[in-house]
């Protein structure tokens, strides 16, 4: 049986929802506050504009893709798993733990999908360094950094801790495997007083490996790049490359003993990976969880893991 989704939040982001649903034949409806928007949305992908309490009422649709701002979240997939329905829900997943937990626990009770909007976890380069660090290629892992930063989108709702670093964050405790042991994290407000515009994280795990995230959206040039350094090789996720440039592999040497240790540098090889798009991979994922064919990969559990460590950063 196919799944029909209903799309809550046709904005800046939710509009991708929109179309990629629609075109993966799922789509049955929208909703937004904006009814001229969701009217127009409705009509241009041959679903239905409605009111959220009359879609998550609605018995042909299957599960609700929450693309509102964090702060609704919790409200919005609680209503929904109490009407029966699946819930696809924006990063991050809230801004309490309280929340996250309450939207875990409701997705368990009531045997519905709880799946997380942690894009880059689908991105076929980061699929392919996931799989090539938990094979073991780069032996264990020493350390690991990711520069997400840009010039704007300056916003005004949340800072950009909160609203770049949960994709870093997620995809770093991908490749370690565990949560940290220790956390902490700090930033500057530049531009808006108390919103902000750059902030670090760091991580310390257990297995002895450190993290760090470093995001901006005062920067001067587009800069998406992650480093993963390993004891017998390193690698680079550089999403603002193009081709083979954006997943690359040093395999080099640093030759240790009397003295100061001494590195030989080698020429970077290719990683090979695919060429989805990461929101359609995304929304493909969540559809065959909704069907039963495998547990969401960012489901409650993984998005509570990154929600604790963006708490614990920004206090």
């Amino acid at each position: 049986m196919p799944i029909n989704v209903a799309v809550v939040g046709c904005g800046h982001w939710g509009k991708n929802h929109v179309r990629n649903f629609a075109e993966l034949g799922a789509l049955k409806a929208v909703v937004d506050p904006d009814a001229k928007l969701a009217g127009s949305m409705a009509e241009q992908f041959g679903a239905t504009a409605m009111s959220f309490e009359d879609a998550i009422a609605d018995t042909a649709i299957d599960a609700v893709v929450i693309a509102a701002p964090a702060e609704l979240h919790a409200r919005l997939a609680l209503q929904a798993f109490a009407a029966g329905k699946h819930v696809f829900a924006e990063k991050p997943i809230a801004l309490t733990m309280a929340d996250g937990e309450a939207m875990r626990d409701a997705a368990a009770k009531s045997g519905k999908v709880l799946m997380v909007g942690h894009l880059l976890q689908y991105h076929p380069a980061f699929v392919a360094l996931r799989n090539f660090v938990r094979q073991g290629s780069l032996g264990k892992l020493r350390y690991a950094y990711s520069h997400r930063c840009s010039l704007g989108k300056f916003r005004l709702e949340e800072n950009v801790l909160w609203s770049f670093a949960p994709h870093d964050v997620s995809m770093l405790l991908a490749l370690f495997g565990e949560a940290p042991s220790g956390v902490s994290g700090s930033g500057g407000a530049f531009v808006s007083d108390g919103i902000e515009d750059e902030y670090r994280v760091d991580m310390q795990f257990p297995s002895g490996g450190c993290a760090h995230v470093f995001s901006s959206w005062l920067h001067p040039f587009k800069e998406h790049r992650l480093v993963v350094v390993g004891e017998t090789g390193m690698a680079v996720f550089e999403d603002s490359a193009g081709g083979p440039e954006k997943l690359r592999l040093y395999r080099h040497v640093i030759e240790t003993g009397a003295g100061a240790p001494v590195p030989t540098k080698a020429d970077w090889e290719p990683i090979i990976y695919g060429d989805e798009e990461p929101l359609r991979s995304q929304c493909e994922h969540f559809l065959g969880a909704c069907a039963g064919k495998h547990p969401p990969l960012t489901d409650g559990a993984e998005a509570l893991r990154v929600l604790d460590v963006l708490i614990r950063a920004g206090k």
